[in-house]
């Protein structure tokens, strides 16, 4: 699969605290994003997560700046435990399709006692369910 890099929230992001993905994506306009055809948050988990009790719960934000003053909360994802994100796992939720704003971006919240995960994150319309996780070729 080919990763758009405009529609690439994190690539090899290094997690330690909840924070915001490292890429916003600019969507063009307030406006809804996909419809008639279903659009994929994707993470992929790049390194085995570390730490004790690891936790991660993504979710999505949007805003109308690109500085997130006002963000708010439109997708939120269940908490998965290092053994739910192993290296290689592949996660998906589905985009949200009226409820976004021009700009967009993945929080990560971070629970445990320090916690490390490593992700990717990314925007699709390929449907995930038959793809297979691979090392990067590149």
């Amino acid at each position: 699969m080919y990763i758009d890099k405009n529609l690439q929230f994190s690539s090899a992001q290094a997690l330690t605290a909840t924070a915001a993905s490292d890429n916003s994506i600019d969507l063009g306009a307030n406006r809804p994003v996909g419809p008639g055809e279903a659009l994929w948050l994707v993470m992929v988990s790049k390194a085995d997560p570390g730490g004790t009790s690891p936790t991660l719960a993504p979710s999505v934000e949007v805003d109308d700046n690109s500085g997130f003053s006002s963000a708010r909360t439109v997708l939120t994802g269940p908490t998965l435990a290092a053994a739910d994100f192993p290296s290689g796992t592949i996660f998906t939720m589905p985009w949200p399709v009226n409820l976004n704003e021009q700009y967009a971006r993945v929080k990560y919240t971070c629970g445990g006692t320090s916690p490390t995960f490593t992700v990717d994150a990314w925007l699709t319309n390929q449907d995930p369910t038959t793809w297979a996780s691979l090392p990067d070729a590149i």
